[in-house]
């Protein structure tokens, strides 16, 4: 059983906050990794746990990620997240949201939420009308759905990848193969397919994968073979605990770059084992931080165009990961922690 306080000295955490009101069916937690940088920003994950336990230790995992992947990519955030834990029979409506904001809102500005995996738009508004503090919605003012965004920093990354991986970052030819469908996912494939990429796609949805097949002429598999098939690029794009002791030494790949959250089951452990295999790891929180770059420039106040830009940024970012990596000897994991935790160190000192 994890003991939560425990936990967030483990995991560095500042505050977690249970929400619980049985009106609205709503059970929450939001957990507050670090605002040392900035307000915690970080989606809303509405998901089927089977455990409060479970809910917890992917909420306090989450949050730590957001908080290294807004220092890395320069913004002026620090890291949280939540999850609200799904009931099949009674499942969240627009005024479960907006209780939730209401939690939200009694942080004061600590926390700012967003979308993510089992959330909207739709939720993000009505989270609005209990507070401000949320990014993402339609809404004036409103930069929207993120994912095509997040899409574009993870294809840069890729792009990084592939240099230092195969000497080029022309995708044409190259065999990507891509788990998960989703928002992001579809995004990604296409702007592969539009480089001239060879697609390999899976997903649990099985009309997702064939308006990929039918835009790009992408081949199919399952959703666990996807992780072993023959290509030259693996784009986790799902849900994260994918590689670890079973699937690492089984993959038939040069580089590992995706948008899923928390790809590797231990991360100093396997982020060791795939660099022994020789397979390039591109840090997941990384690369797939055009999202928070998105919902974290509408809630400062940085123009559109912008974010964009700095999204394009993102292999800029990978290839000095790559090469910090490379200079010191350590995996590729430890070079952007590095990165993150230096600019979380310089702002700590300066604020002394």
């Amino acid at each position: 059983m994890l003991d939560t306080f425990v936990e967030m000295v483990t995991w560095g955490h500042e505050q977690v906050v249970f929400c619980n009101d049985p009106e609205t069916h709503l059970r929450g937690i939001i957990a507050v990794h670090s605002t040392v940088l900035g307000p915690a920003l970080g989606g809303t994950r509405c998901w089927t746990y089977d455990s409060t336990e479970a809910a917890l230790y992917d909420v306090l995992r989450l949050s730590r990620g957001m908080t290294y992947k807004a220092s890395v990519a320069g913004m002026d955030l620090g890291g949280g997240k939540a999850v609200m834990i799904k009931d099949a029979a009674s499942p969240p409506t627009a005024e479960t949201f907006e209780k939730y904001g209401e939690f939200i809102e009694s942080l004061g500005g600590k926390y700012v939420t967003a979308e993510d995996v089992g959330t909207d738009e739709a939720a993000m508004n009505a989270i609005r009308r209990a507070t401000r503090h949320v990014t993402g919605g339609v809404y004036e003012g409103g930069y929207g759905d993120p994912s095509p965004i997040t899409a574009i920093g993870v294809f840069e990354g890729i792009k990084a990848a592939a240099e230092s991986a195969f000497g080029s970052d022309n995708l044409a030819g190259k065999t990507v193969a891509v788990q998960g469908c989703g928002h992001v996912g579809s995004y990604i494939c296409k702007l592969l397919h539009e480089a001239g990429a060879k697609l390999v796609v899976a997903d649990i949805d099985a009309k997702r994968v064939q308006k990929i097949v039918e835009a790009t002429g992408a081949a199919t598999t399952d959703v666990k073979k996807v992780l072993t098939t023959q290509c030259d690029i693996l784009c986790p794009a799902a849900l994260g605990g994918v590689l670890g002791d079973k699937s690492i030494p089984a993959l038939k790949c040069r580089v590992v770059a995706g948008a899923a959250n928390n790809q590797l089951v231990e991360e100093q452990r396997h982020a060791r084992a795939l660099q022994d295999r020789g397979v390039l790891y591109i840090p997941d929180y990384a690369i797939n931080s055009g999202g928070l770059i998105h919902v974290g420039s509408e809630y400062l106040g940085i123009p559109k165009d912008e974010a964009l830009a700095r999204a394009h940024r993102i292999g800029d970012t990978i290839r000095r990961i790559i090469a910090t990596a490379s200079e010191h000897g350590i995996t590729t994991l430890e070079a952007a922690n590095k990165m993150a935790e230096d600019r979380i160190a310089d702002a700590t000192r300066a604020a002394v």
